[in-house]
């Protein structure tokens, strides 16, 4: 049985199809939280062809509480020899200017660098280009949100389960940066 055509829906698999033709990089970030205190401490870049472009700890300037490395298993050990994220972003800048960056949440990861760069009193001046898988899958899946009056969002984890992509949701960057792909891929139908 085939579904009827739905034109909304194409409009999504068409933008998808378009940002996949554009070759972003893809990331993800882990970090000591949610708050406006967070920071990073791992980021991952994925190209466009699924290659590990960069991956990295991150040493914040404060321990990583507990009940986040329970989530992604960083702990401060793990970190404590690691750059903090102003040296972390001189190597990494290079990667992103210019490019589109494809990320699940873009003003989530968006924030955390920003938030991780000013935790060093330097100014945050970057203009990233960013395609907000997140927001795509949400128009991709069509289940309204009357309280937000928006398109419902998901998490990560279960937007890949809803498509069936084998790639878990590890809560480790490089990780979720390749599963952020494999869902950008399968809206457009590529599923490679």
């Amino acid at each position: 049985m085939s579904m009827p055509f739905d034109p909304h829906r194409q409009q999504v698999i068409q933008q998808a199809r378009q940002w996949i033709s554009e070759k972003p990089v893809y990331i993800d970030t882990e970090t000591t939280g949610l708050d406006k205190t967070a920071e990073i401490v791992e980021i991952a870049v994925i190209d466009h062809d699924g290659s590990t472009l960069f991956e990295s700890l991150v040493r914040p300037s404060r321990p990583i509480p507990p009940d986040l490395t329970e989530i992604h298993g960083i702990d401060n050990q793990m970190v404590d020899r690691a750059p903090p994220f102003p040296v972390v972003w001189a190597s990494l800048r290079g990667l992103l200017i210019a490019r589109k960056i494809a990320v699940y949440n873009a003003e989530f990861d968006l924030r955390m660098m920003r938030q991780s760069f000013e935790t060093y009193k330097l100014p945050w001046k970057e203009r990233l280009i960013t395609l907000d898988i997140m927001v795509l899958y949400a128009a991709y899946r069509g289940e309204w949100d009357a309280t937000r009056r928006a398109y419902r969002f998901f998490k990560l984890e279960e937007a890949g389960r809803s498509l069936k992509i084998p790639l878990p949701n590890s809560h480790r960057a490089a990780d979720d940066a390749r599963l952020t792909r494999a869902l950008l891929h399968a809206i457009a139908g590529a599923n490679d």
